[in-house]
């Protein structure tokens, strides 16, 4: 039986792209480290933020780290599903293309 391959932490929509992310709070800094493999088979984007995982302070760091990282505004981030996990969905509002090519520029070593 053939599985389909992982299609990445990414996929893109007609507005912009999801972005699965595992998220640690409480880091010693605000970053985005890589793209990594969960034990599910499943890969997703990396991130640790300082915040505190209470009232949505981990959320809104996450969605202020991606803005930042892509040059995008708060605004264009939402957090779609996971809000009280550390696995979360992440629709990113843009032209899909330039938003991967970004990511890529960003998680990928050259």
């Amino acid at each position: 039986m053939l599985c389909d391959p992982d299609p990445g932490p990414w996929t893109e929509r007609p507005a912009g792209i999801v972005l699965n992310c595992r998220l640690s709070p409480k880091g010693s800094r605000d970053a985005l480290t890589g793209i990594v493999r969960l034990a599910d088979g499943k890969s997703v984007v990396s991130a640790k933020v300082r915040a505190v995982p209470q009232a949505g302070r981990a959320n809104l760091a996450l969605r202020t780290l991606l803005a930042s990282a892509l040059d995008l505004p708060v605004s264009a981030i939402r957090i779609e599903a996971g809000a009280t996990g550390r696995r979360k969905r992440v629709a990113i509002d843009g032209e899909p293309r330039l938003l991967i090519a970004r990511l890529e520029r960003l998680l990928m070593p050259p």
